[in-house]
C-alpha cells in the first residue's frame, strides 16, 4: 500500500510543477527540480535503480528549461 501512496504523491507533485511552469510561474521549475529528490528516494526505497537514470535526465531537462525560460524572461524587449 505504501507504494501506491508514493505513486500518487509523485504524480501530484510532478503535475503541479509542470502546470505552474507552463503558466510561467517560477515555482513550477523549483518544484520540478526538487521533485527529483522524491524520485531518488523512491528509487532507493523500492530498489528500482532504473529510476536513477530518470532522476538525472529529468533533473537536467528541468534545469535546462528553467535556464532558457529565465533568459527569455529577463531578455530586453525587441525593438
Amino acid at each position: 500500500m505504501a507504494h501506491q501512496a508514493w505513486s500518487w504523491i509523485l504524480a501530484a507533485v510532478g503535475i503541479t510543477g509542470l502546470w505552474l511552469a507552463g503558466s510561467g510561474r517560477r515555482a513550477g521549475w523549483a518544484i520540478g527540480i526538487a521533485s527529483q529528490a522524491l524520485w531518488l528516494a523512491y528509487a532507493v526505497a523500492t530498489s528500482q535503480w532504473g529510476f536513477l537514470a530518470s532522476v538525472a535526465g529529468y533533473g537536467a531537462v528541468h534545469v535546462r528549461n528553467w535556464r532558457r525560460w529565465r533568459a527569455t524572461e529577463h531578455a530586453p524587449p525587441a525593438p
